[in-house]
């Protein structure tokens, strides 16, 4: 896998899976919608983690920067 997730996309990624585990587990946020956005947090962490996101490779996007040689 290409990296295709750069620094500042990790940082903003895991900054709204807190804010939304946050709201879940306050209970601001609940049932089924809670849930879903629970799973879209899983999937930013995720994705952060391995620096790599399949829609962005699907839509041939990148926010790393290029290594020039």
């Amino acid at each position: 896998m290409k990296k295709n997730v750069g620094n500042l996309d990790k940082v903003v990624r895991v900054a709204i899976a807190a804010v939304v585990s946050g709201l879940y587990f306050a209970d601001v946020v609940t049932g089924t919608l809670g849930i879903i956005l629970m799973v879209l947090a899983g999937i930013f962490l995720v994705t952060s983690l391995v620096s790599f996101c399949p829609i962005y490779a699907i839509v041939g996007l990148s926010t790393c920067k290029v290594k020039n040689a």
